[in-house]
Parts: C-alpha cells; structure tokens; sequence
C-alpha cells in the first residue's frame, strides 16, 4: 500500500522591514522618491509616518488598491478609535464625515446630498459654470497680461461653482471663500483652525435655517434630511464641510496639468489641435499628476487577510497609495511616460470603492471647463516666467502651484 505524502505548507512570508517615510517638499511634479523606492521593493510593504504611533502595511499594485479599497474586511471606521501612524499632525475625525464612514452607515449618510452629484444634476449645472469661468477669463482679457491664474481663476472658479452646487447665499459667498481659502492655505494651523471653527458654524446655523428643505441644493437636501431623522444635524454638517472645501483639489489638480500643458509644447499643441480628445488627454493627465503629498487616510483591518503570502494580522492598520496604482506598469505600460494616446481610463484618480470622490463627476466637469476654455480663449498662452520660477505649495496634503503667471 502506497502511503500518500502531504506536500509541506508554504513557508510564511517574512514581514518587509519597516521604513520611514518623512513629510518630503517636493518641487513641481516631481514624484515622491520614498514612494517610488517601495513601489520597487514589493506589492506590499511597511511604513512608519511622521505622526501617530506604530507602522502600517503600504499597498502600492492597482490590483491590491482595488481589492482593499473595496473590501469589507478594512474599516475605515476602525481608525477613529486608533492611534495609527498617519501624515497630519492632529486627527480629529467630525461625526457625519463620509471619509471614516463604512457600510451601511456609509450609504446612509451619502444618500441625502447624492442627488446634487449625478451625472444629470453636473450636466444642468455645466451652463452656469460656464457662465461662471467666462465671467473670471473676461476679467483676464480686460486687464491684459501678464495674470496669475491660480489668483484669477483656479482658485475663485471652483470655489464659486461648488458654493451654486450647495446653496451659499450671495451674500454670504465672500466670506465662506475666505474661509476656504484659509483652511487650504498654509499660513499656519492656527489660522487654518479659527477659519474652520467659523465655516463649522456657519454650516451649523445655515442647517438649521434650511430645515423647511426648499430648493434642490445640497444645504437644502441636509436640511430636509435632518428635519426627517435620516440623519442628525451633527452628521449634517460633518458631511458639508469637506464637501464646502471640495473645490481645493480642483484648484490644485488643474494648476499642475496646466503647468505640464506650459511647459510641455507637444501637449498644448495636441490638446489645442485636437480638441475632440481633450478628454482622453485630461484621463492621463489625472494618472500622472502626483496630486498629494504621502497617503491619505489608513483603513483597519477587521480579520486577517492574506496578500501574496503576507499575512496582514486583525488589526493592522494599512494604507493604499492611489498615486502607486496609477503608475502600475502591469495596467500602464511605461507608466512614467505621459501618453496622450493611452486609454488611461481605468486610473483611480478619484477613489475607488465606496469612498470613491463623492464630487468626482462634478471635478472632472470643473476640469475640461477650465483647460478648454482657457485654451480656447487665450491664444498663445504662456508661463511668463521660467518654469523653475513657479511657486509651488508647502506643508501640504495637495500638491499644486501658489502661483502660475501666465501671459497671452
């Protein structure tokens, strides 16, 4: 009788060495060199950040970003109990705030103001933001070049379309700005903080004003939530704030995908040649750009889960790097290139999962908006300084130019 032999179980994977990975000021476009190095060494790797305590597992394959971005078995809301490794030095997570949110809480909470973000409620609202760009690139055209765009245009255009989309009164538009503006600024935590404290409460009262729910606009859809017990006035005004803010990574992702069409002749001439693929040419553009500093936010895992012979423990907090996935060589082909011609389609530039960006049909409306009528109406458009000379931004989560003088 032949007595079968059991084949040894694999070997476990030893765990990767933990690395630091410091707040880096990187100019311009630049692509982090620390996330490029553990991109190199392994699908997944260990990281330690500037704040927070202990390490966490780094995921940085599209296929792995995919799989945890959309797996039940990592909790976001898991974190807010947590002091994980993180990039910011303080964490306060609001009740409401989508991002710490899991299912089913988080459709929940995403239901009320889901309306005001489908692609048929963007498209009504394209005439108005129209409107709302010619009106800043008149006054571009008016008092002649040289102009800073990011001043002129990238800064007050999103911030007037997202202040339509969720019902600012007129009156009351120059000083929530001002508020936005101080909270993305980096003038300081201080003055960041007093700024969201006054936004905080004007959100508050404003709820409260809304509670009749008149209107279509996302101030009067959370007050009708609210005033029906869907959710409560604390998670109401959770869920505005980053959305009232939203309109910074368009004013950040379009500075640098207009400085590479500045500084890059062949793709200004294929976007103003073609315009038929603009869009084509903005889908790659989103890959490539590195949008933010470092990771975002950590998700927990609930069970132990094993990736490619890793066993990430219950417990373990683990991040996703977007900007890694989207410079996967297995789904992007010479992903450091910049390839007009790639269908570039399937990037996670705005999430994936169920904290895909809540505005991102809005963001990607915003941004052939803003290069096509730019384009359009300045011809010749030009740095007016070296390309060397453009301030970028510091001590910051979103990367972009301050300033992008430009003339025609």
């Amino acid at each position: 009788m032949t007595q079968e032999i059991t084949p040894p179980s694999p070997a476990p994977v030893a765990p990767p060495p933990v690395r630091d990975w410091p707040a880096l000021d990187l100019e311009g476009t630049v692509f982090d060199p620390v996330l490029a190095e553990l991109m190199r060494e392994g699908p997944l790797t260990r990281v330690r950040l500037p704040y927070g305590e202990g390490w966490a597992w780094l995921a940085t394959r599209w296929d792995d970003v995919k799989l945890i971005t959309n797996d039940p078995r990592f909790s976001r809301a898991e974190v807010t109990r947590r002091q994980v490794t993180r990039m910011a030095p303080n964490f306060a997570p609001r009740p409401g705030s989508l991002a710490w949110a899991d299912q089913p809480d988080h459709n929940r909470l995403r239901k009320p103001v889901a309306g005001a973000f489908t692609v048929s409620a963007v498209k009504r609202l394209r005439p108005r933001a129209q409107e709302i760009l010619d009106e800043l690139v008149d006054g571009l055209l008016r008092d002649g070049p040289p102009a800073d765009l990011v001043a002129r245009v990238l800064e007050p255009f999103p911030l007037g379309v997202v202040c339509e989309v969720m019902g600012v009164p007129a009156e009351d538009r120059p000083r929530v700005r001002a508020w936005t503006r101080e909270i993305v600024s980096t003038n300081g935590a201080e003055a960041a903080g007093r700024a969201k404290d006054a936004l905080y409460g004007w959100i508050t009262a404003t709820v409260r004003a809304r509670a009749d729910g008149a209107g279509e606009d996302v101030y009067a859809m959370l007050g009708r939530a609210v005033a029906n017990g869907e959710i409560s006035e604390e998670e109401a005004v959770g869920l505005a704030g980053p959305l009232q803010i939203g309109g910074e990574a368009v004013t950040h992702n379009c500075g640098q995908m207009l400085f590479l069409l500045l500084t890059r002749p062949e793709l200004m001439a294929r976007m103003r040649e073609r315009p038929e693929e603009r869009g084509a040419v903005l889908d790659e553009l989103l890959r490539w750009i590195p949008h933010r500093s470092s990771v975002g936010l950590a998700r927990i895992a609930l069970e132990d889960v094993e990736l490619h012979g890793i066993r990430i423990a219950a417990g373990d907090p683990v991040y996703v790097s977007y900007l890694a996935a989207n410079r996967d060589p297995d789904v992007f082909p010479d992903p450091d290139v910049i390839d007009p011609d790639r269908d570039a389609g399937a990037h996670l530039a705005f999430g994936n999962g169920p904290h895909y960006c809540t505005g991102a049909v809005l963001a990607r409306l915003l941004a052939e908006l803003l290069t096509g009528t730019l384009l359009d109406r300045l011809p010749g458009l030009r740095l007016a300084v070296p390309p060397e000379q453009v301030a970028w931004r510091r001590r910051t989560m979103i990367r972009g130019p301050r300033t992008l003088p430009v003339a025609w």
